[in-house]
This record gives C-alpha cells, structure tokens and sequence, in this order.
C-alpha cells in the first residue's frame, strides 16, 4: 500500500471514493489501523475522554497532543496523520497558532492538523495554511465549544443552517483541504459536501459526506458508557473480549495453571 498524502484525499473527492478516517491515540492501535488500510488517522483531542477519563475535550494540553501524535505516527506507515489542535492552541492569537500547529508537524509528527470553528477560524486556518500546514477543518458540533452550545447538541437545524454553509465556505476559502461535519441534519450536509470542492468527513451527519471518521474505542465496543451517541455503529465487542480474558487469567494465576512448564525458563 502507498503512503496516503493530502493529494489523495482531495483526488478520493473527485473520483467520488468514500473517505474512511479513524481516530487513533497510541503505536499499537495505529499500527493495526494502518495494516488494516485505513487512509486517514486522527489523532483526536478526544484521547482526552478516551485515555484521560475527562469529562470533555476542554482540559487537553498541546503537550498531550503532541505525545499522542508522536505515539501513533511511530505507528502507522501509510495513513495520513492528522492531529487536533486542542482547546486553547490557536483561539488566543495567531501567533500561537502558528506555533501550536509547528509542534504538533514537528514534534508529533503530524502531517496535518485540525480545527475547529467556521468563520470565527478562518484567519487561523489561512495562516497555518500559509506555512505549508494542511487544514482540516471542522464544523456544526464542534465539542470545544459545548458550554456556547449547552451540550452536545445537533447543529444546523432552522435559521442556523445558513451559518453553517457560511462556515464550510469560509474553511475552503481558508485553504482547508477538508471540513469535518459533526452533528448536522443530514440533508444540510449533503448540501454542503456538493457546494465544496474539498471533501466533507461526517461524524453524525449522515450518508452523503465524502468521508465518515468514528471513534476507534466507540466502534470496537470498548467504550462502557451507556449513552453512545446514535450516529456510532459497533462493529466488535472487545470490551466482552477483553474482560472475558482478564477473568480467565486472574483464576488461572490463583489456581497455579499460569505460568505452566512452556511459560517458564
């Protein structure tokens, strides 16, 4: 398999080929995705709720981006690496995004970084964009922005769907060289993923995006919470697989069954 490049993706829009992303936080995880074919892997700020049990996005710090990237771009071999620009890296100035977004490409090893906000992020999105930073950019629910929103709510329904057209707009304007549409109506992103000319990866906004990105622990069954968002599908129950082993090595080791003769020197 060749290595993935911002390049492809856009061509993947034009050939009219589907999108897959993944998020990945750490090497052994990305080297399974990676071996698995996906072309795109997202090192979500999300490893804050994932990995950190956070209750948001909100406390994740560049360094812990910038060690989540490096952890899976020591993984992976083929997908493009994108990693998020956490909650603070780039709304104070531009300066510090620029900054923020140098880090994360040179010492995480990112290949592109992402941010949220339409209009409000334009100005960021175009000086990253500047220094040879590919952007992806992202819209509707956007979680670090839950308290404005009062939770995590569906975006885009009524009068706000223009603004969220306006948003996407201003991204492609920026020199996105992708918008990711989380929590939308369906019918409004698909307008929107045929107005621009860059693909649109839908988290929650159904069918007709270019692209679709999930949470890895959500799709292999190992997130427990009870209230998973309705847009995710479980495609493994590891969580069960997991436990179930966990269970049969702890009685093994209080019954003496483990280390047996071929586990010992």
């Amino acid at each position: 398999m060749k290595k993935i490049t911002v390049p492809d993706i856009l061509k993947m829009k034009v050939e009219g080929r589907k999108i897959p992303v993944l998020t990945a936080y750490g090497f052994q995880m990305a080297r399974v995705l990676d071996a698995a074919g996906i072309p795109v892997l997202l090192v979500g700020d999300s490893a804050g709720m994932v990995e950190a049990g956070y209750e948001n996005t909100l406390p994740v710090t560049m360094d812990e981006m910038v060690y989540h990237a490096r952890s899976v771009a020591r993984g992976r071999s083929n997908a493009l690496l994108v990693s998020d620009m956490p909650f603070g890296s780039y709304q104070v100035s531009i300066s510090e995004a620029r900054k923020n977004a140098v880090r994360l490409v040179k010492e995480g090893g990112a290949e592109a970084v992402k941010v949220e906000g339409g209009v409000r992020s334009a100005e960021a999105v175009r000086s990253i964009t500047e220094m040879d930073i590919p952007v992806m950019g992202h819209i509707g629910l956007t979680p670090q922005s839950i308290h404005k929103m009062g939770g995590y709510r569906v975006q885009g329904k009524g009068k706000s769907s223009g603004a969220l057209i306006d948003d996407a707009r201003a991204l492609e304007d920026a020199g996105a060289f992708s918008v990711v549409l989380e929590g939308i109506p369906a019918a409004l992103a698909k307008e929107i993923t045929g107005s621009l000319s860059v693909p649109t990866i839908g988290i929650g906004a159904g069918p007709w995006c270019d692209g679709q990105v999930l949470v890895v622990d959500d799709m292999l069954g190992l997130n427990t919470d009870p209230r998973l968002p309705k847009y995710v599908k479980k495609y493994a129950d590891l969580k069960t697989v997991i436990q179930a082993a966990a269970e049969e090595y702890i009685k093994d080791v209080a019954e003496g069954r483990f280390p047996a003769k071929e586990q010992s020197y």
